[in-house]
């Protein structure tokens, strides 16, 4: 629970500071004058000489010079100093004072401005120009800052002015995907240290957990990703324990600062050394059942002393891999001794969630316009280092959002083998691959042939979901293809060409339904399919010849099923075509019961007259 105090010094002030308090927890309202419903203070001097260094949050209504003049006697640093907020009577400007960063004052004056309706007045500059607080930034997860050949001060002072930056981020994590979607245009993102040439850099901005040797004033955000495993004797020493672990760090050139857990055998659990380096670390302390550490036997070396004591093959290793989920090893087992003769073991290894490894999302483009496709899928085509899209389906302008430095191929002219090969040599390197397919990837999208060889090599991939085609031509045909009680089931499909059909699936047999039909890939089979569709349909029937849709090039005809073919031949369709066919193409009639007056649901009761 947060410690704050509003100080008013004018009775017209109280609506806005009770206001305030309803809403902020741990709120007193106080003034000199004892007005009803604040509590009285002696003299402000007074309260601020006890309180000021205490509290999280000073929040002053009234005039600014007093606030200035009440709280400069006790001023010491940012990194002490709590949040001071001044602010009018009405609360229309919310203005931080002090500690706009780490006190929270900017935070606090835009949560006030919220609960006022008034405006916050934030002057600190890495917030006015829309940069990194980079004094904060970690805070959120948990990072810790550190600082080579500068002071903080010196290096955001240098950041704001936008000098020349290198950004490494050789970890991946919330925080980094932050820093690249949001990266300002002096800043150059890289993902190997041996990549940046420091000459051509006024800074360097890592989030690492490597020490690494710069020549420029540079940040180094420690996020917490090394994992610990350890086995030991019983009773060893915690010195001993703290300085050899350090050590470890030290020797593969890792930041102890770096360190997410240490982890061991469940008949450890009460190892005084490891609970004190937890508590006095603040970091947690895991255990594993020797039938849980022995799931990673053919992964660690064999220690016949550990099988013999607790009946687990390796403690130190196997704990490593269990709390980390990755494959391998940072640091294999190594053997220490205290002073008292205890042995105990250490080994390393990186949380895979946050390694650098290359990533593959197969991604829906939508129907075709730039704008439509989805909001998760435009941010990783912004951040992607290959995008291989097909380029007979899917316009090109979608790949403007790519980055400078992105690799753009069209697949139209490379065999399934030649794709993977392409995507499969950014990956390794630890990129971002965009697999952009036409529409809804899931939907005729030729992936599951390039989800067999991801698999194959156990390649991770994700798929992201777009638009489809079919979605899009109900759309812009102003149709919904279920109609209350007359059609509410849609049949996406194809006609029958090189590829067969399964015999179940005949177009033929699926026009008996008299469905709405959405056929993809099937323009230049039209003949066949306007013969197979009048088996069951009428030939009035409404049907649809959408060309391109939300393309700049989008045409659309509407017409009647025996003049399908007719409609298709005149205008010379063969490719990037949906025919859609049905009744519901166009359709007004036919009421939802959902929102009709007398029926009722779990959100409301109908009313019979």
């Amino acid at each position: 629970m947060s410690n704050i105090f509003i100080i008013i010094n004018n009775s017209f002030a109280m609506a806005t500071a009770e206001r305030i308090a309803s809403k902020m927890e741990g709120s007193s309202i106080v003034s000199v004058a004892g007005y009803p419903g604040t509590n009285k203070i002696s003299s402000l001097p007074e309260f601020l000489n006890e309180n000021f260094q205490v509290t999280d949050l000073l929040i002053f209504i009234g005039a600014m010079g007093i606030c200035v003049r009440s709280i400069a006697p006790h001023l010491q640093d940012k990194a002490k100093d709590p949040a001071v907020i001044n602010m009018d009577l009405h609360g229309k400007y919310i203005q931080s004072v002090v500690s706009g960063h780490k006190g929270g004052a900017n935070e606090y004056a835009k949560q006030i401005a919220k609960i006022t309706n008034g405006t916050a007045i934030i002057t600190t500059a890495s917030d006015t120009l829309e940069l990194w607080p980079l004094d904060i930034f970690g805070n959120k997860f948990d990072w810790t800052n550190e600082y080579q050949n500068t002071t903080e001060n010196d290096l955001i002072s240098a950041f704001v002015n936008q000098k020349k930056t290198a950004l490494l981020l050789d970890v991946k994590n919330e925080g980094t995907q932050i820093l690249q979607e949001s990266c300002p245009d002096f800043v150059d993102v890289f993902y190997e240290f041996d990549q940046i040439k420091q000459e051509d850099f006024d800074l360097l901005i890592a989030v690492t957990p490597g020490i690494y040797e710069t020549s420029i004033p540079s940040l180094f955000f420690r996020s917490k990703c090394v994992v610990v495993g350890t086995g030991a004797q019983k009773g060893i020493d915690a010195d001993a324990f703290e300085s050899e672990l350090k050590a470890s760090f030290t020797s593969n050139y890792l930041a102890f600062a770096s360190l997410k857990n240490i982890n061991s055998i469940d008949v450890k659990v009460n190892e005084e050394a490891y609970k004190l380096f937890s508590e006095t670390k603040n970091i947690s302390f895991l255990t594993y059942t020797a039938e849980e550490l022995n799931e990673k036997e053919d992964q660690v070396s064999y220690s016949e002393a550990a099988h013999r004591e607790v009946g687990a093959v390796n403690v130190s290793e196997a704990s490593a891999l269990l709390a980390s989920g990755s494959k391998r090893l940072l640091q294999t087992k190594s053997k220490h001794v205290d002073a008292n003769g205890k042995h105990f073991t250490l080994a390393l290894a990186m949380d895979s969630e946050q390694e650098r490894k290359g990533e593959i999302f197969i991604v829906g483009a939508g129907p075709g316009a730039p704008d439509l496709v989805s909001v998760r899928g435009k941010s990783l085509l912004k951040r992607a280092d290959l995008i291989l899209y097909a380029g007979s389906l899917v316009p090109r302008e979608l790949t403007d959002y790519g980055k400078t430095s992105c690799v753009i191929r069209n697949s139209a002219d490379l065999t399934l083998e030649e794709q993977f090969d392409v995507m499969k040599e950014h990956y390794d390197r630890g990129g971002l691959v965009v697999r952009l397919h036409t529409g809804d990837p899931c939907i005729y999208g030729a992936i599951q042939e390039q989800m067999n060889f991801f698999d194959q090599h156990e390649m991770d991939y994700e798929i992201v979901p777009g638009i489809s085609s079919f979605q899009a031509a109900a759309a812009r045909l102003k149709s919904q293809f279920t109609i209350p009680e007359k059609v509410q089931s849609i049949i996406l499909t194809r006609g029958e060409g090189r590829t067969p059909m399964p015999p179940r699936e005949q177009l033929s047999e699926f026009a008996k339904f008299q469905s709405t039909i959405c056929l993809f890939l099937s323009v230049t089979l039209v003949e066949k399919l306007q013969k197979d569709l009048l088996v069951g349909y009428p030939e009035t029937t409404p049907v649809a010849i959408c060309h391109k849709l939300t393309w700049k090039e989008e045409k659309i005809w509407r017409g009647e099923l025996k003049d399908l073919v007719k409609i298709v031949k005149e205008n010379k369709l063969s490719l990037t075509v949906m025919i859609v066919v049905g009744e519901a193409i166009g359709n007004r009639k036919n009421r939802s019961l959902l929102y009709h007056p007398k029926f009722t649901h779990g959100c409301r009761k109908g009313i019979e007259n």
